[in-house]
């Protein structure tokens, strides 16, 4: 299973970006979808997800201001930031729990990650 990011780049404070993250290869559900961003130094946290069924979680720091969607028939997700902040610049990684093809359970994938910074 592979995950391509996309959207990522340079924005001023108060400005909005959308991140696309599109699964492929051997995969016959997704349970959840979403991001996670990385400073260097810190831990990876979450940002947001999506689970099947359609619920949704956020980080504090990004609620209200955040909107993860998905597209189960292109196993896309999507998150469209507004109000992005300086504090919100990091490296985004895409995220998807996949049970394949014949498999039992899921598996955890990372995209490479894509660098989002806000800043003047």
């Amino acid at each position: 299973v592979q995950l391509q990011a996309s959207g990522g780049g340079l924005v001023q404070p108060g400005g909005s970006l959308r991140l696309s993250c599109v699964a492929s290869g051997n995969i016959f559900s997704i349970d959840t979808m979403g991001w996670y961003r990385q400073d260097p130094g810190k831990q990876r946290e979450l940002v947001a997800v999506i689970k099947s069924g359609g619920r949704t979680e956020y980080a504090d720091s990004v609620k209200g201001r955040f909107t993860i969607s998905g597209d189960d028939e292109k196993n896309t997700v999507y998150v469209q930031m507004d109000s992005l902040k300086p504090e919100d610049t990091a490296v985004y990684y895409c995220y998807a729990d996949v049970v394949g093809v014949g498999d039992h359970y899921g598996t955890d994938y990372w995209g490479k990650g894509t660098q989002v910074t806000v800043s003047s």
